[in-house]
């Protein structure tokens, strides 16, 4: 059994920096590793790594099996938290049965995948030859499924160790882009009289923009947006900051206001936080308020007053959330967007923002990327769509779904879930680049992936490692 390795590797892992765009140390340690275990491995020019293993004796005839999994992690920590994701070891704690990282993002996704590959790369069960690849920027543009040349690995089954539900088998997967906006302001002078105030809104569950976005999870951003908006008569802007990864739900937000009336903003801020408190008192009850006066001096000086109003207004019309459900499959996703992050920059007067768009059908994912184009570009910013990347069609008559199936159902004496996912795995850039590539996704149970508190059910560890080793050593 590889569960008991697997996990001792990901708490290996975890002591690694490998926040997306920075996997060199993850690259370092797989190359190292193979290398400690004689077993072949190489590098192409952006950082994926493949490690290969030959068949045992008997399993010569055997076809080739790919193993997937990607380096990096989304690196977020709650307000006021020391840690220094570039050097600084993840700090987990394991709760009834829960393995989890309280105040950071645990690195789960996809740690316990490269976990489970490289176990089963050190074990002695006899297998067909196997590839284990790893690629980088997973999580901010799918850069090295994007960039990966042809012939990196020659297996024409892949097994994607990305998902986040034990249990359940995924064939298919939404496709999406990321648009991303800037404003260009210039300020004004404080009014006389003016208090400074700092507006805060934290405590947020958050999660992925993708798998959570139908959870009815309150975004932070949303919501200052939402009370600077209702209440720009009496007030200057000065900045918002606020969420964080294109691919997360915001969790936190601050803006810095002025205005001639302090003790009626407090007021009208604690009216508004009992509002919402009580409109998310099931899926985010520990969402907090603070209305904070200013007292030092401050070298910023206010948005002008007629820039603030349209950028406000803007970015509170930017959609957010669900946007169309299936019409195929009940209860599953069809499109969504997500305002991911605002944040001011003083240096150059600019407000960059950045947001998601997923859908299953890339017409409907376009169609929602334009109109947040759309509602931007009304309040004067310039946007961009970047990092599109195409989805994966399922495909019901699959052989790794077969005999996974089967495997699931010999094991545990019960059918998985085959479904399709609402995020974005490499699977649909891998079919670009090898057409013909049969392919399925599974994994652990992990909560709360990409936001602080991210949890791996240390249970279905155990189920999942037990079904990847039957599959592979059963495969054919």
């Amino acid at each position: 059994m590889i569960a008991e390795r697997t996990l001792e590797i990901f708490k290996e892992i975890t002591r690694i920096p490998r926040e997306s765009g920075h996997e060199g140390p993850m690259t370092e340690f797989l190359l190292k590793w193979a290398s400690n275990h004689g077993l072949e491995a190489k590098r192409d020019e952006i950082g994926n790594v493949c490690i290969t293993k030959e068949a045992t004796p008997g399993k010569e005839n055997v076809p080739t099996l790919v193993l997937q999994s990607h380096q990096d992690m989304v690196c977020e920590k709650n307000e006021g938290v020391s840690h220094d994701f570039s050097k600084d070891p993840i700090k987990y704690v394991v709760e009834n049965g829960w393995m989890i990282a309280p105040d950071t993002t645990l690195g789960a996704d996809d740690g316990i995948g490269i976990a489970a590959s490289l176990a089963i790369l050190e074990s002695n069960l006899p297998t067909g030859k196997i590839e284990c690849v790893f690629t980088i920027s997973e999580e901010t543009g799918m850069d090295g499924a994007e960039f990966m040349q042809e012939g990196f690995f020659t297996g024409k089954t892949l097994i994607n160790l990305d998902s986040e539900d034990e249990g359940q088998m995924f064939i298919g997967c939404a496709g999406g882009v990321t648009t991303e906006a800037v404003y260009h302001f210039d300020n004004e002078d404080l009014a006389a009289g003016a208090t400074r105030c700092r507006l805060t809104i934290q405590g947020g569950i958050g999660g992925h923009s993708g798998d959570d976005i139908n959870k009815g999870r309150a975004n932070t951003l949303l919501l200052m947006l939402r009370f600077l908006y209702t209440h720009l008569d009496s007030l200057q802007i000065i900045k918002i900051n606020g969420g964080g990864k294109h691919n997360a739900i915001a969790r936190e937000c601050l803006a810095a206001v002025a205005t001639l009336d302090p003790d009626a903003l407090s007021s009208e801020f604690e009216r508004f936080a009992s509002e919402v408190k009580n409109e998310y008192r099931v899926t985010d009850s520990a969402l907090s308020f603070e209305c904070i006066r200013v007292e030092h001096p401050c070298a910023h000086l206010p948005i002008s007053s007629s820039q603030a109003r349209k950028i406000v207004a803007s970015l509170y019309a930017c959609p957010h959330g669900v946007v169309s459900m299936s019409q195929d499959v009940p209860g599953f996703v069809e499109t969504s967007t997500n305002l991911a992050s605002v944040q001011t920059d003083f240096s150059s007067n600019l407000i960059k923002v950045c947001t998601s768009q997923r859908s299953s059908t890339k017409s409907e994912c376009r169609a929602i990327a334009a109109k947040v184009r759309a509602a931007l570009s009304l309040g004067g910013a310039e946007v961009n769509h970047i990092n599109e990347y195409p989805g994966w069609a399922p495909n019901v008559n699959s052989n790794i779904l077969k005999q996974c199936v089967f495997s699931y159902k010999k094991l545990f004496a019960q059918a998985p879930k085959v479904l399709a996912i609402h995020a974005g795995l490499e699977c649909g850039l891998f079919l670009e680049k090898f057409p013909g590539l049969d392919m399925i996704s599974f994994g652990p149970t992990l909560r709360g992936v990409h936001a602080p508190g991210e949890k791996l059910d240390l249970e279905s560890l155990e189920k999942f490692a037990e079904h990847l080793e039957d599959v592979v050593v059963n495969f054919k």
